[in-house]
């Protein structure tokens, strides 16, 4: 994917995930996807990129909720 693509499903991601979880702050939701994606930008595969991105951040965002959760 090109870089403006990328940023492109990034904005989508965010999106997406502030509707689900209005009660969270969006740059907090914003950080998380871009935490993922950074985590996955090198994948070989890029099909699922937005899905796995969108995971990848929930788990994050629940991390971040729970702060004694392991």
């Amino acid at each position: 994917m090109p870089e403006s693509e990328d940023a492109l499903v990034i904005g989508h991601v965010a999106e997406r995930l502030m509707k689900a979880h209005p009660q969270l702050d969006p740059e907090q939701v914003r950080g998380s996807v871009e935490t993922a994606y950074e985590e996955l930008r090198y994948a070989r595969v890029r099909t699922y990129l937005p899905v796995l991105m969108e995971r990848r951040a929930k788990d994050l965002l629940h991390s971040d909720e729970q702060p004694g959760s392991p």
